[in-house]
C-alpha cells in the first residue's frame, strides 16, 4: 500500500494555526495499489479525467488509473456487466437500470455536460417544434432520449427514433441528410454545426442535467480514499483546463478518439469549468420518474439510495 496525503474535508486548515469554523482537515489515508479502471466516452465529460491521467495528477497522489474508451454507451454497459470497470461516466437512468439488474453502483458526482439537438443541413428545420413526426437519431433509454423527450413534451409533439449507437455513424447520417435531426454531446456537436448542422437547442440552456460519474459500490465501501484522491486530481485537471488553451492538450485528447478540431469549441467557452458537484435532486427525481415511465425500471429509486456525494470538495 502507498501512503499519500489525501484531502478528505471540504476546506483546508488555515495557515498560522487558525482553525476555520468548518472542521475540515487533511488526513493521511492509504491509497490502495489496486488499479482503478474508469470507463469514458469521447465527450467533454471525459476531459478532466484524461488530463488528470496524462498530467500525472493521479500518479502524484499514488492512484493508478487505467482509462477505457468506448465508442458507444452500449459497449460501456457491456464492460460494466462483465465487471471490467470500477467507475464510469454514465447517466442517472443507467445507474437506476444497473441497480435493478443487480449491478450495484453509486453516483458520486455530476459531469461536464452539454447536449445539443441538431437538425440536418438540408432538413429545412430551424425550430424545435418543426421536429414533429421527424426522424431523429439517438441512443434510446439514455440521456439523449430523455433530453429529446423533455423538448417534445414542452413543444407538444412526437418524433420517430432512428437508433444509431456509434458516434461516427450518427454524424454521417446527420450531415448526409439521412435523418432529420440528432442529439449530440459536446464538443462534437459544435463541430457538426461548423459542418452545416443546425443547432436547435442546448441541454445546458434548458437546465437539463443528468450525467454522472459512478463507482462500483464495493469500491465506495472498501476504497473510499481512492475516490477522494480521484476527485482531488479531477479538480486539479479542472484548474488546468481553466488556465490553459485547449490547443495545448488537443493532441493528448486525440489519443482518446477525440476529433482534432475540438479545441475550437473548448476555447470558445466563456464560463469557467466547475469542480465536480452533486447532481441536483430535482433533476435526479425527474429522470427516475421518466425511467419508470419507459418501463426500464420497476422501482422509483430515491436520491439517497443511488448517490453519495461525500467525496466532493468545494
Amino acid at each position: 500500500m502507498k501512503k499519500r496525503l489525501i484531502l478528505t474535508g471540504l476546506t483546508l486548515l488555515a495557515l498560522g494555526g487558525i482553525l476555520p469554523s468548518t472542521h475540515s482537515v487533511y488526513a493521511e489515508e492509504l491509497v490502495s495499489d489496486v488499479t482503478l479502471n474508469v470507463g469514458i466516452l469521447p465527450a467533454e465529460s471525459a476531459i478532466p479525467i484524461i488530463i488528470a491521467k496524462e498530467n500525472g495528477y493521479f500518479e502524484a497522489l499514488g492512484l493508478d488509473v487505467d482509462i477505457h474508451t468506448f465508442a458507444a454507451p452500449t459497449d460501456r454497459n457491456i464492460a460494466i456487466q462483465a465487471k471490467e470497470l470500477d467507475a464510469t461516466i454514465a447517466d442517472v437512468m443507467t445507474e437506476a437500470t444497473f441497480k435493478q439488474n443487480g449491478i450495484d453502483m453509486v453516483i458520486t458526482s455530476d459531469i461536464l455536460e452539454d447536449f445539443k439537438v441538431l437538425a440536418s443541413p438540408n432538413s429545412g428545420v430551424t425550430e424545435m417544434e418543426e421536429l414533429a413526426d421527424k426522424d431523429i437519431t439517438l441512443v434510446p433509454n439514455f440521456i439523449l432520449e430523455y433530453i429529446m423527450d423533455v423538448y417534445a413534451t414542452e413543444g407538444n409533439f412526437t418524433y420517430n427514433i432512428v437508433e444509431i449507437t456509434s458516434f461516427s455513424a450518427r454524424s454521417e447520417a446527420l450531415l448526409n441528410d439521412q435523418v432529420d435531426a440528432a442529439v449530440y454531446t459536446e464538443p462534437q456537436a459544435s463541430m457538426l454545426v461548423a459542418q452545416g448542422a443546425i443547432n436547435l437547442g442546448s441541454s445546458a440552456d434548458a437546465g437539463i442535467k443528468g450525467g454522472t460519474i459512478q463507482f462500483m459500490a464495493d469500491v465506495v465501501a472498501e476504497r473510499p480514499q481512492d475516490i477522494s484522491a480521484f476527485y482531488q486530481a479531477y479538480n486539479q485537471a479542472i484548474d488546468y483546463m481553466n488556465e490553459n488553451s485547449a490547443a495545448s492538450y488537443a493532441e493528448v485528447l486525440s489519443n482518446y478518439e477525440f476529433p482534432e478540431a475540438m479545441s475550437t469549441y473548448l476555447d470558445s467557452k466563456e464560463v469557467a469549468y466547475p469542480y465536480a458537484q452533486a447532481v441536483p435532486q430535482d433533476q435526479f427525481d425527474n429522470i427516475i420518474e421518466w425511467t419508470v415511465s419507459k418501463g426500464q425500471i420497476d422501482t422509483a429509486y430515491t436520491y439517497d439510495e443511488l448517490t453519495n456525494f461525500t467525496f466532493l470538495t468545494e
